[in-house]
């Protein structure tokens, strides 16, 4: 019987409490119709802290201007195109006559209101981005009003990765306000984050006058910890950016180590092979979006790679049995030879698709990235770039090592006379592997085109930087191509802040010129009879 007395007391105040809060909500939202602007600031603070999502609706037309009054009863409706919604109950009315509605006024002030009450509203929301864009956003505004609805909200918070975002804000909330050992924890909390906006809240504390001393100290201690964190953010975001940049480099640079290494051609037009690459996915992306649904066309680029190795490849096996196989031994004709091909090509590029950058869009799956620490923006097409670069390597060792073709190719490599005495036809081991190096430059194209615009120059910008690969890391080695590349393209990266992006180029090229005095052959030299004459 006491059980009953007591589930029959609890029913009744459920009942009792549910009235006066949706009267609440009803008088609150009636408010914002007043023409007293008082009345509407303290109704749109209030709804915000009420935590109702009825009020969102309400408040956003208020905000932009498409809330309205109805003159025969005062009730506020919503406009939306000609027709209006009552705004407690959502229902529709239908069209109106002017005379019979009247615009609600709004002001700077309490846009501003309305925006702080919509952001404390997001944090009750169903849908789970919502709250947290809504959590990250309280950081920027930590009064005590927004503490309270951010404490609510954790109580009924689920979501690990929104309760974090939550935490951080309350935290921040708690810098400015609050007993003394509140705020010291606070600071504490926020010391352990090398998040920018951290830093720039707790320089607010250090220079508030009116702040205790304890708590400015603590700041500064706080703002100490953050900029060590930050100076070791720095280097890892510079060694990821070099790794990013070696492995272009490396893309750009293995097909010519590989050429240069079996036939000792200086192949100049290897940067136009790049090109042709990223020309044949511009190409494959404006096919696709001529013929495929608009949810597949992201797939261009998987089928770009087969056909930007197949078009690059073709042109350098037509390069080597109509040009270069004539001109073997004579390296400065080569040279020049190829130079010429090169301005050939970039002109019929220029002739094709005339001398304007295109544009390669990124599928969907390499738009944007992820911040792996504060401050450190991992973008998704440098890194599936750095992973492909290591999955060719992969794929051309295993070439290389496990099978006759790169068998054949390491024996020409290392003795063309006794090779050829061996029966291994060179001529043929020649164009198939300036064939292999050229499609792989534009495979390399491909990637690049993610990065960057497309034009009639892009080969121009990393030939250069291949040769100093190649000749850093020893001819003909993948090992040493593979370090020189990610070498390299870290210590760009890591004296660009210093000495800047030009003498940056300048010292690494230095380097090399003193290098190959010390170690003519590079890094990895090869070893063989033919190579070591």
């Amino acid at each position: 019987m006491l059980v009953l007395r007591i589930l029959a007391g609890v029913l009744l105040l459920a009942l009792a409490w549910q009235p006066t809060h949706a009267q609440g909500f009803e008088e609150l939202v009636r408010k914002l119709a007043s023409d007293n602007f008082s009345e509407k600031l303290q109704a749109a603070e209030k709804l915000g802290d009420l935590g109702d999502g009825r009020a969102v609706p309400a408040l956003k037309a208020l905000a932009d201007g498409l809330l309205y009054v109805r003159t025969s009863d005062q009730a506020p409706l919503i406009q939306n195109g000609s027709r209006y919604f009552d705004a407690l109950t959502g229902q529709g009315l239908g069209e109106l006559p002017d005379s019979e509605v009247g615009k609600v006024r709004v002001n700077n002030r309490l846009r501003g209101v309305i925006a702080a009450s919509l952001s404390k509203l997001s944090l009750f929301s169903d849908d789970r981005a919502t709250r947290l864009a809504a959590a990250k956003a309280a950081f920027a505004n930590p009064t005590p009003e927004t503490a309270v609805a951010l404490e609510r909200a954790l109580r009924s918070e689920k979501d690990p990765e929104v309760m974090a975002a939550i935490r951080f804000s309350l935290a921040a909330a708690g810098v400015s306000a609050g007993a003394l050992s509140d705020r010291l924890k606070a600071i504490e909390a926020l010391a352990g984050t090398a998040d920018p906006q951290v830093r720039n809240l707790l320089n607010t504390v250090v220079n508030d006058r009116n702040a205790p001393s304890e708590v400015v100290k603590a700041a500064r201690d706080a703002l100490a910890s953050i900029e060590r964190q930050l100076a070791i953010v720095n280097i890892i975001e510079n060694v990821f950016q070099g790794i990013s940049l070696g492995s272009v480099l490396l893309l750009a640079a293995v097909g010519l180590a590989i050429t240069f290494g079996v036939m000792g051609v200086i192949n100049m037009a290897h940067g136009e092979m790049i090109m042709l690459g990223a020309y044949t996915a511009y190409t494959v992306q404006q096919v696709c979006r001529a013929v495929l649904p608009a949810d597949l066309v992201g797939f261009y680029l998987i089928l770009s790679l087969p056909i930007a190795f197949l078009v690059s490849g073709a042109v350098g096996v037509l390069l080597e049995r109509g040009v270069i196989r004539h001109l073997y031994g004579r390296p400065l004709e080569t040279m020049l030879a190829t130079w010429g091909i090169s301005l050939v090509l970039q002109q019929a590029v220029r002739s094709i698709f005339d001398a304007q950058n295109k544009e390669v869009a990124n599928p969907d799956w390499m738009t944007g990235g992820f911040d792996l620490v504060a401050g450190f923006f991992v973008s998704w097409n440098r890194l599936y770039i750095i992973i492909f670069c290591f999955l060719m390597l992969a794929i051309i060792a295993v070439i290389l090592r496990r099978t006759a073709f790169g068998l054949h190719m390491r024996a020409v490599t290392q003795n063309r006379d006794m090779a050829a005495a061996m029966g291994i036809p060179t001529a043929r081991i020649d164009a198939l592997t300036f064939g292999l190096g050229s499609g792989l430059a534009g495979m390399a194209g491909v990637a690049l085109s993610q990065i960057g615009n497309v034009s009639p120059n892009l080969g121009q910008i990393y030939i250069v930087d291949s040769f100093l690969v190649v000749v850093f890391g020893g001819v003909g080695n993948l090992m040493g191509t593979l370090v020189a590349s990610l070498s390299l393209g870290v210590i760009n990266k890591l004296l660009e802040p210093f000495a800047g992006a030009v003498l940056g180029k300048v010292a690494v090229l230095v380097f090399i010129i003193l290098f190959i005095q010390w170690r003519p052959r590079g890094l990895f030299a090869l070893k063989g009879r033919f190579v070591e004459q």
